[in-house]
């Protein structure tokens, strides 16, 4: 049984690689699962360690 608590955001994490590997990395064609994260983020408090990684993702997808 997953405890849901421990890694409140993992899926969203899981989500956002899945994503990059079928788009060849291209950051800016995940932008709705990159959202999530963030969302996710913000309703845990940043207490999962899947949100480390949320500030690099949000400066790829905002350079065009």
């Amino acid at each position: 049984m997953a405890q849901a608590s421990k890694e409140p955001c993992k899926k969203q994490a899981c989500d956002i690689q899945a994503c990059l590997s079928k788009n060849n990395f291209l950051s800016q064609r995940c932008v709705k699962v990159i959202e999530a994260l963030k969302y996710c983020c913000e309703q845990c408090e940043y207490k999962s360690t899947h949100c480390a990684s949320l500030s690099g993702l949000l400066k790829q997808i905002q350079k065009k």
